[in-house]
């Protein structure tokens, strides 16, 4: 019996903020797959270790987790005023699906560094040391990331004191700007507010009638009040996780909020987005324990924020889910805004499981619209391992 070998392809494996993925220079995919289609998502499949069955994702690259089993896709840039591109794949456990639908803040923090190190970044735009700003187009969404990462003698530095709740070793900091962040694309012809509204009255059959915020911005994110839906808003996965009826609650919700936005045409078609829209839940300040024992006080924070990532309470926050609190933070009357305290603001501190995180916006009202020019976060990155990822030549 012949067996077919396995190929090889070069590829990097980042941490991005409280995420990590496989990272591939679009030059460098197997023909088949440099175009999008059944041929890349089976060859990205292959390499996470998807679909598993057990859920472990043993036999691949992923590490059995929504922040873990991600794929990213750098090239060069044609676009004028860009430098890369960046197409990001959430890639499904345990079923045969990469979600293409949005983008993955925590990873962005990764794209500039990698495209630097990869020759994808026109030298003259390198310092010898300093910052280098690269300017990124994110695919998935349409919009643009530009991120500030720091050099030293001419080569990206990793290494640093800047410390993210969520990540366990501090690292360089890389402060990204989210350009015009609220989605175009996405529902109601483009609308930050989609039903027209900062909060609507979500009706959701087996749960009652909420009160939602429902915006696009980073992502499309529905917000709820934690005490809605039986919550403090100081939970830990555990809380969450491992009750069942309250994964299928929360999926409930998010499917009728994404009807509700116009993301999708009807409830079944909720199965094939599993990576947008998020749901999350506010909660005015109060402590807790976050995940690593560190305590946050009522005082270190504006507000509390619980999100859900691919039907799972995320460990820490998703970066496109913090640039939507952000945004809603900074627009007085939305249920974010209205938990934090209300009013005007620029930056919003929340508490997440893992700890806390500052992210900013600015937002102005014009003409009874209200836009965003750019959120702004810190993140980190480094590589973890660089080479290349093996699969099966027959796997795509």
């Amino acid at each position: 019996m012949a067996h077919v070998p396995q190929i090889k392809i070069p590829a990097t494996y980042m941490r991005g903020g409280t995420s990590k993925g496989v990272f591939f220079r679009l030059q460098d995919l197997p023909a088949a797959a440099q175009q999008p289609g059944e041929a890349r998502d089976k060859l990205l499949l292959r390499v996470i270790g998807s679909p598993d069955p057990y859920g472990k994702q043993i036999d691949g690259m992923g590490a059995a987790t929504s922040s873990t089993s991600k794929t990213v896709i750098v090239a060069k840039s044609s676009r004028p005023g860009h430098d890369v591109d960046y197409l990001f794949g959430q890639v499904a456990i345990d079923k045969a699906f990469v979600d293409w639908s949005g983008n993955c803040g925590n990873l962005s923090a990764a794209v500039g560094p990698f495209a630097i190190s990869g020759g994808l970044v026109e030298p003259t735009r390198i310092p010898e040391n300093g910052v280098a700003t690269v300017r990124i187009w994110q695919a998935n969404i349409g919009k643009t990331i530009v991120a500030h990462v720091p050099i030293t003698n001419g080569a990206v530095q990793e290494t640093g004191d800047f410390e993210l709740d969520g990540v366990t070793f501090p690292a360089a900091e890389v402060q990204l700007e989210f350009l015009d962040p609220a989605a175009e694309e996405e529902g109601a012809g483009g609308a930050m507010f989609p039903t027209g509204q900062l909060v609507d009255d979500l009706e959701v059959p087996g749960v009652g009638t909420l009160k939602a915020t429902m915006i696009n911005a980073g992502i499309p994110t529905i917000f709820v009040n934690a005490e809605a839906i039986g919550y403090t808003g100081t939970e830990l996965q555990d809380a969450i996780n491992g009750d069942a009826d309250a994964l299928r609650k929360f999926e409930t919700i998010r499917a009728y909020g994404a009807l509700r936005m116009g993301l999708i045409k009807n409830l079944d078609e909720i199965a094939t987005r599993q990576h947008t829209p998020k749901i999350a839940f506010v909660a005015k300040p109060q402590g807790y324990t976050a995940s690593s024992g560190k305590p946050v006080g009522a005082e270190d924070v504006d507000l509390l924020v619980r999100a859900m990532s691919m039907g799972k309470l995320h460990h820490a926050m998703m970066g496109t889910a913090a640039v939507a609190i952000g945004t809603a933070a900074a627009i007085p009357g939305t249920l974010v805004n209205l938990a934090a305290g209300g009013g005007e603001r620029n930056a919003v501190r929340f508490g997440h499981p893992s700890g806390t995180l500052r992210v900013g916006a600015e937002a102005s009202e014009e003409n009874g619209a209200w836009t965003v020019r750019k959120a702004i976060m810190s993140r980190s990155a480094r590589v973890l391992m660089e080479g290349w990822v093996r699969v099966p030549g027959d796997a795509f």
